[in-house]
């Protein structure tokens, strides 16, 4: 197993390659779970129940919680600008921000492998958004059984659960890591995006 002083640079040089801005390695302590957060999937964001990574089907805060008490270390993953899709409303907002979802899916996947392929066996990603490895997700595309959607995924290797839909406080998440990270009240500002490496 590789010394975290070695696998934490080499982990953030894979990030900053695929596009994310930072990488910063975190107690796993902070990382704040609760449980209004998936009521703002619930009600509130159009994509609920249509994608696997999401709610229903990801971990409720409960389940994360516990998980996070099996880890001393993890990694805080910044993304800085939001890849714009012009010819897409941004009202759509889970078509408008695309080509983000991918870049930030795409790299926890790599920054999970690197980690698990040096040693950290228990190394786990928590992505941002809906996934987007699928221009369809399959409860988008018909009444599936709620144990059979996971077991159906077409990319169970490489979807993972977004922090907010398992119950994450990603605002005071990375506010106690000493990042900023404000509300974006208009379509022009910069996005802030976060995923997050748990370590061990």
């Amino acid at each position: 197993m590789k010394e975290l002083s070695t696998l934490i640079p080499e982990l953030r040089q894979i990030a900053l390659d695929s596009g994310a801005s930072e990488l910063q390695h975190i107690p796993a302590g902070i990382v704040k779970t609760a449980a209004w957060v998936r009521f703002k999937c619930r009600y509130g964001c159009k994509a609920y129940g249509k994608h696997i990574s999401c709610p229903p089907y990801s971990p409720t805060h409960e389940e994360t919680e516990k998980v996070l008490m099996d880890y001393e270390h993890a990694a805080l993953i910044e993304f800085v600008g939001l890849p714009k899709e012009t010819a897409v409303d941004p009202r759509h907002l889970h078509h408008y921000i695309w080509d983000l979802s991918l870049v930030v899916h795409n790299t926890i996947y790599k920054l999970e492998r690197h980690a698990f392929l040096s040693g950290y066996y228990k190394a786990f990603g928590f992505g941002a958004y809906p996934c987007s490895l699928c221009k369809t997700c399959l409860p988008e595309e018909g009444d599936i059984d709620f144990h059979t959607v996971k077991r159906l995924c077409r990319h169970q290797d490489r979807m993972r659960p977004a922090m907010e839909a398992s119950g994450i406080d990603v605002y005071a998440t990375v506010r106690a890591a000493g990042f900023e990270l404000e509300v974006v009240t208009t379509f022009d500002e910069t996005i802030k995006t976060f995923g997050l490496l748990l370590l061990d």
